[in-house]
């Protein structure tokens, strides 16, 4: 790079989660639930298949109770409970119900573009790229960068964002 390029001040908004936190997660709850005496006889579970977690339990009140166990491993973690995505219960072999929760992984196009199409209304002077499953957010100012920033934080998204790369 020669001293008459210049690299604009950027960061990206991203959405990871650590899985090897989220397996310590699980396996925290499931130690919570193997020692818990409303669960003494249960055949509750907690497992990890590639992006999604499932739970397995014998009733409503069972299920309800291993969700909340896991939301809190997450919490202890210092994962965001809310990269979970449950669908409905339904019901398992043996008369069991199960339900499962999507890891979410990266920002979708439509996230993406809900976040442009705000950045873009507040007349900030940023240019945004959509990169994939992030954003690149660029800027002359770093100043300006931040009030990007403070912006994303104050829309309301469940899916939990990280701003990282910051450069100047």
């Amino acid at each position: 790079m020669n001293e008459f390029e210049f690299i604009m001040p950027s960061f990206d908004i991203v959405s990871k989660v650590d899985l090897a936190e989220v397996d310590n997660a699980i396996n925290g709850a499931m130690r919570e639930i193997t020692s818990r005496y409303d669960f003494k006889n249960s055949i509750s579970t907690i497992k990890k298949e590639e992006n999604k977690i499932v739970l397995v339990a014998e009733d409503n009140y069972k299920i309800d109770q291993v969700q909340l166990i896991l939301r809190t491993h997450f919490v202890k973690r210092k994962l965001n409970a809310g990269s979970l995505e449950f669908s409905n219960i339904e019901n398992a072999q043996g008369g069991n119900l199960r339900q499962t929760a999507e890891i979410i992984q990266g920002i979708d196009r439509e996230l993406s573009q809900k976040i442009n199409k705000k950045i873009k209304s507040s007349k900030l002077k940023v240019q945004t790229a959509i990169r994939g499953e992030e954003l690149r957010i660029s800027s002359n100012k770093r100043d300006i960068l931040q009030e990007a920033i403070s912006l994303v934080k104050g829309l309301d998204i469940k899916q939990p964002l990280q701003y990282t790369n910051f450069r100047d």
